[in-house]
């Protein structure tokens, strides 16, 4: 018996090799690359066909910073609206308290008229009665000066009004003798009446006593009422 002497015969296998080396691509894969591929194609289709162009890096920085001017430009049309909104209530609370006091100011005045008409009706008439009564006047005393109060009314309420001065010839005492000075004139212009209210000054020692009042259409005129009352 040989050294490499085999009891059966030899058979070789031609084929064995070479059926492993030709071992082709599974067909699931060349499906998904071509799935792969039709889809990049058409995703690229429709860009280039149907949608907008696609935009460069600088025009997307002009893009973006267009958006940023429009929004601030919202932003100051929006304060600018709240500002005028506030402005506009602001007016018209303004407006509701300006109506608000003009109509007390009007019940001011009814109650002011009705309240005239009253005195009117209850203060003594002008025992004189000329064309401008003296209805009231008080007369004091005041650390060397005559304070007074004159209440004038007019009988004539339409037409012009009355336009005129008092002259006021105040009999006292200086020094232990009786005296009367005149001071004034003190403008009038009254429609229905008019009070006047001031003071007037008095030579040093006199004490005023009895006041004479006359009211004349202009200084040295036609003498229009008077009214003799005295003083404190």
């Amino acid at each position: 018996m040989g050294l490499f002497r085999r009891d059966g015969p030899v058979v070789f296998e031609r084929h064995a090799y070479g059926r492993r080396r030709a071992r082709s691509v599974p067909r699931w894969l060349l499906w998904l690359l071509a799935g792969i591929a039709v889809g990049a194609g058409g995703l690229f289709y429709v860009q280039e066909e149907y949608l907008p162009p696609r935009l460069t890096p600088a025009e997307s920085q002009r893009l973006q910073a267009r958006v940023g001017e429009l929004d601030a430009e919202r932003q100051r049309l929006q304060a600018a609206l709240d500002k005028a909104s506030a402005e506009a209530k602001a007016a018209q609370g303004g407006g509701e308290r300006l109506a608000a006091e003009l109509a007390d100011a009007r019940q001011s005045v009814e109650r002011l008229r009705a309240d005239l008409a009253l005195f009117d009706e209850v203060l003594p008439p002008d025992p004189r009665g000329g064309a401008v009564a003296v209805r009231a006047a008080k007369f004091a005393n005041e650390d060397g000066r005559l304070a007074y109060h004159v209440l004038l009314t007019r009988e004539r309420k339409g037409g012009k009004p009355f336009a005129g001065v008092m002259g006021l010839a105040v009999a006292g005492e200086r020094a232990g003798r009786n005296e009367t000075i005149d001071l004034g004139p003190v403008e009038v212009s009254l429609a229905g009446y008019q009070h006047l209210r001031g003071t007037l000054p008095l030579p040093a020692g006199f004490a005023a006593r009895q006041v004479t009042i006359r009211v004349l259409d202009r200084p040295g005129g036609t003498l229009q009422g008077m009214r003799v009352i005295n003083a404190r």
